[in-house]
């Protein structure tokens, strides 16, 4: 059969080419020749170089409107195109117009710039094509994955070298497993201890075969319930739906000034639910702590939580997605302390491991509770056989543990101190320019790289931090009722501000840093606008931090123009 490819080369005629079957085969084995797959390497590489050296701004010109018309195609490809032409309507289409988040004014998410020794291992993971659900399709890859979670085992739970050396190649067990992303590890954590809250009892024969409902009911429970911080990622909101349970199962704690769970609400909390009886009796499923919330970067309270977990008789998870990497690093231990009695623990290497998207890890400090999850099938992961796929939620995975294992293979701990001690050091520095500018106010602890502030004149801020002053020395209830209302309205307007100056700051574009919405600051139980900067790219420095802050400044106070008037006016009705 002669199939005959046509289109458009941008720039010069195409050359009409035909293609017969074998053709086609030689595209599932490589070109003609190696000189050609050697050009199509070349061009590719090209590409994502001057994908990072375009100069001009974060985003590319083009409006959402205008990419919808250039994807608007709604029928399938029919004739095969040229090598060569794709690649050219991905780099015009494609590259021309993605996010920069490895540009180091680019401090606004949880993803920054790689090593370019990563596009080398994507390709060798593509190139393998491993499949890591079954050691048919993944025999060294298998043991590399089982050897990366070792590593991480150890280094959150070290339970010691002959823990280790029986279990690391261990196939009747699972330390852990790679996940597609840190939602799927909390996924898998949560899914294990509903299988511990509600195991297999007489005629019952377990929560995983019998489902919630009469889990529940056999048990004794109204209701089973997962409890983390306000902080609290939205997937374990989802996990908790995903499992059968219910979002508003999933209970949100108050946290104290500096982010992090209020223990004395989780104690209020557990206390009330315990003094439910009957048809409403309540069961703790699981407790979550947080290693690096996504909005503030700060740390629970992690060995008070496990206490309580353990009094309750739940399973204790923590949520390192963020900022478990850390751990790596000994002057860090401390802030982590109480994590290795965790039960379970999650965390991403597309974060603070430098790895692209992405890739997640939960690892279980019992080797056996994986266990719960065991599933067979006569085809594929069969019962004595050492596939992996048998304890993990997901089915067909990449070989996505090879950039992690490589990655602190080439880095080292002693690499991976000095690149969090480079944004340990960005947090700091700009939090003193901030703090020097005068029209800024900080508004967390940063613990873990992470940075919220607002753009405030000196001016209203000074008037804020006055008038709560006076509200703490206030004789009277109707003098500091008074005084609330004015630092709510005049918060309100800067609410707007900053939220304008975000936008403006979007439209700039030579910068780039987040928006939040925060209640846990001086002024709660106020929701404050903040901006939020993660400062984690290592090509980050203080002169691009001076500029950020200077830009930010310039726009900050272009914008406070339009609203001083009503800031004034504010003042006047409020006097």
């Amino acid at each position: 059969m002669i199939i005959e490819i046509t289109g458009e080369t941008v720039g010069k005629r195409q050359k009409e080419v035909k293609a017969n079957l074998e053709y086609l085969r030689k595209l599932f084995i490589m070109p003609d020749s190696p000189d050609k797959f050697v050009e199509f390497g070349h061009e590719l590489l090209e590409m994502i170089h001057d994908f990072f050296q375009e100069k001009g701004g974060i985003h590319s010109s083009i409006t959402l409107p205008e990419l919808s018309g250039i994807f608007n195609q709604t029928a399938l490809p029919d004739s095969p195109h040229l090598i060569k032409d794709v690649l050219s309507e991905i780099k015009e289409k494609v590259t021309a117009h993605s996010v920069k988040v490895g540009n180091p004014y680019y401090i606004g998410h949880m993803i920054s710039a790689i090593p370019y020794f990563m596009i080398l291992m994507e390709m060798i993971i593509a190139a393998l094509n491993q499949n890591q659900v079954k050691i048919e399709t993944a025999k060294a890859s298998s043991f590399v994955e089982r050897e990366l979670t070792a590593w991480l085992h150890r280094l959150i739970f070290n339970r010691g070298d002959r823990f280790y050396k029986k279990h690391i190649q261990n196939p009747r067990v699972a330390l852990g497993n790679v996940t597609s992303d840190g939602t799927i590890a909390n996924l898998t954590a949560l899914m294990v201890a509903r299988e511990k809250a509600f195991p297999p009892e007489g005629d019952f024969p377990g929560v995983r075969a019998a489902g919630v409902e009469r889990a529940l009911r056999h048990y004794g429970y109204g209701r089973g319930v997962v409890i983390v911080s306000m902080r609290g990622h939205y997937s374990i909101r989802r996990a908790v739906n995903m499992l059968g349970m219910g979002e508003e199962n999933a209970l949100n704690i108050g946290v104290d000034d500096c982010n992090r769970m209020d223990l004395r609400k989780l104690k209020r909390k557990i206390k009330s639910l315990a003094e439910k009886k009957g048809s409403k009796r309540t069961k703790i499923i699981a407790i979550i702590g947080i290693v690096g919330t996504t909005e503030t970067g700060n740390v629970d309270n992690l060995q008070g939580m496990g206490e309580i977990a353990r009094e309750v008789g739940a399973h204790f998870h923590v949520d390192a997605c963020w900022g478990g990497a850390a751990l790596l690093v000994e002057e860090y231990r401390e802030l982590f302390k109480g994590i290795e009695e965790a039960d379970s623990v999650s965390l991403d290497a597309h974060k603070l491991l430098y790895c692209p998207m992405t890739m997640g890890l939960v690892l279980f400090r019992c080797e056996t509770d994986l266990n719960h999850l065991f599933q067979t099938a006569n085809y594929i992961i069969r019962r004595n056989s050492v596939d992996i796929g048998r304890f993990t939620i997901e089915g067909s995975r990449p070989f996505a543990a090879l950039k992690p294992w490589a990655a602190l293979k080439i880095m080292g701990r002693e690499g991976y101190a000095l690149l969090f001690r480079s944004a340990k050091e960005n947090t700091l520095f700009l939090e003193e320019m901030l703090g020097e500018c005068g029209n800024f106010e900080i508004l967390n602890n940063p613990e873990l790289f992470i940075l919220n502030y607002r753009f405030i004149p000196q001016i209203v801020r000074d008037q804020l931090h006055e008038w709560e002053e006076m509200k703490k020395s206030s004789g009277g209830k109707i003098q500091a009722t008074a005084l609330e209302k004015r630092v709510r309205k005049v918060n309100h307007l800067v609410n707007a501000l900053n939220i304008k100056l975000h936008k403006a700051l979007r439209l700039d574009d030579t910068t780039f840093v987040s928006r939040t919405t925060l209640e846990a600051t001086r002024y709660r139980p106020l929701k404050i606008v903040v901006l939020r900067a993660v400062l984690i790219n290592p090509l980050t420095d203080r002169s691009i931090l001076e500029e950020v802050v200077a830009t930010q400044n310039r726009i900050g106070l272009e914008i406070w123009e339009e609203f001083r008037p009503a800031y004034n006016r504010t003042i006047k009705e409020l006097a």
